[in-house]
């Protein structure tokens, strides 16, 4: 027996071994302490599954960081690199190059409204740095304004508009970022019981904030259209629709970062196309446009910003900005996406087995305080008491409880992705309904371990 990579099982384990010893003793990893770190060693992956160091199969219920919506190791996709790689693997930006051409016509084509022109970067949180950017030097205004319980990723500017504990220690108060609360009926900031109160009251607050901090002083207002790490809360009608309206009466430019939420993860090309007629002026994008096979990330940029710098130099840049590699990869992934309706097949999954399997689990656990979602774009809360809905861990943190259900989904084979007191249920968009009742029935088995923590 060999795995999809080609190893025996025992070749296998010692490959991770020696990686796990590397590991501890060079890499420095992100968001951690280091002392207390034991990362799992991935050896090989395929399509919706991906084999640990000890041989075992997981089911990958995350995506990895919720990115290979086109699943792990897809061939047309490995094919389009390794073509690349043999014809260029390097060229600079300034250069053109059909990769990065052609992925940007596909990007523009699938984009809502007339974003049609796309500057390439390295993944997301710097395509949110340059759409920024772009947005003050346009408007010659300093203020972005983000929502608590969002992210917008780890580099200066981006990880001050985010909205979550992440940001507390490189907050210096000096970024020009005022947060605002958006809607969230489960956790309401604004008392409401309805999702209709909801929507209204938030939109209320925003219109306050922009008001009180002075809409001549703002850029833009930066949203994910569906938030993604900070618990997939889909806003409620009317919402995304009425912050459109609030940009254009005061002059300011909506930023829709799509980086989690695009390219099919919630059953359409991007989550803003759920909302009709919103149209945003820019829309940041990464993960899922070539399913992380390589980095790439990028802004798609409406005609008005990008007539700013039709006679004025755009300052800034990247060294790989639409690097012919993670390009090449792009145009796989998307015409693989098209001709292989995975988009469309997210969206029947969510709504066929995901959504309607959640909710049955949500009947008969009573640590899950809610579902939510859309295609395959789910999170689960879980709760110690349905009534108060105190969550099982607390916003920011961990607990016991957490820790033992998502060691039990582990042991189970359920790879999950988890943030606080959530299990987010995402795996990627070519999942069969075969796969997602399997990782349903995992997960069945590890909530009995939360419910186990209940008082």
């Amino acid at each position: 027996m060999t795995l999809p990579n080609g190893l025996t099982p025992e070749a296998a384990r010692e490959q991770a071994a020696r990686a796990y010893e590397l590991d501890r003793k060079h890499v420095f990893h992100s968001w951690s302490a280091q002392a207390a770190l034991k990362p799992m060693v991935i050896t090989a992956a395929q399509g919706s599954y991906v084999w640990d160091g000890d041989g075992n199969r997981l089911l990958d219920f995350s995506s990895q960081m919720v990115n290979t919506n086109i699943g792990h190791q897809h061939p047309k996709v490995v094919a389009a690199i390794q073509e690349q790689a043999a014809k260029l693997c390097t060229v600079a930006p300034p250069h053109a190059n059909d990769a990065r051409s052609e992925a940007a016509r596909l990007i523009a084509e699938r984009t809502p409204g007339e974003l049609n022109r796309i500057f390439f970067t390295n993944g997301g949180a710097d395509a949110v740095e340059h759409a920024v950017r772009m947005a003050r030097l346009h408007t010659g205004r300093p203020k972005v304004l983000a929502r608590y319980r969002s992210y917008h990723g780890g580099t200066d500017t981006a990880v001050n508009l985010t909205g979550d504990p992440r940001r507390w220690p490189n907050d210096t108060g000096s970024s020009g970022v005022v947060h605002f609360f958006g809607p969230f009926l489960y956790r309401s900031q604004f008392h409401a019981s309805t999702e209709a109160e909801e929507s209204q009251r938030a939109l209320e607050h925003l219109e306050q904030t922009i008001l009180f901090e002075g809409p001549a002083t703002i850029a833009a207002i930066i949203l994910e259209p569906v938030p993604g790490t900070a618990g997939i809360m889909v806003p409620p009608p009317g919402y995304v629709a009425g912050v459109r309206e609030l940009c254009d009466r005061h002059g300011i430019v909506l930023i829709a970062d799509e980086v989690m939420a695009g390219f099919g993860r919630t059953g359409k090309w991007f989550a803003i196309q759920h909302f009709e007629g919103v149209v945003p002026d820019l829309i940041t994008f990464a993960k899922g446009v070539n399913s992380g096979y390589v980095p790439l990330g990028g802004v798609a940029i409406s005609p008005s910003i990008a007539a700013t710098f039709d006679d004025r130099a755009y300052p800034g840049g990247l060294t790989y900005s639409g690097h012919p590699l993670a390009t090449a990869a792009a145009v796989a992934t998307i015409n693989a996406m098209t001709e292989e309706r995975i988009v469309e097949n997210a969206a029947d999954i969510g709504d066929r087995v995901i959504g309607p399997g959640l909710r049955e689990l949500a009947e008969r656990h009573p640590s899950i305080g809610e579902v939510r979602g859309l295609g395959v774009f789910w999170a689960v809360e879980l709760v110690r008491d349905r009534n108060t809905r105190e969550p099982l861990a607390p916003y920011g943190g961990t607990s016991q409880a957490m820790i033992d259900t998502v060691a039990a989904a582990k042991s189970a084979g359920l790879l999950l992705f988890v943030n606080f007191n959530r299990l987010h249920v995402v795996p990627p968009c070519t999942i069969t309904e075969a796969e997602a009742k399997e990782g349903l029935g995992l997960l069945d088995q590890a909530l009995t371990v939360a419910d186990g923590h209940l008082d």
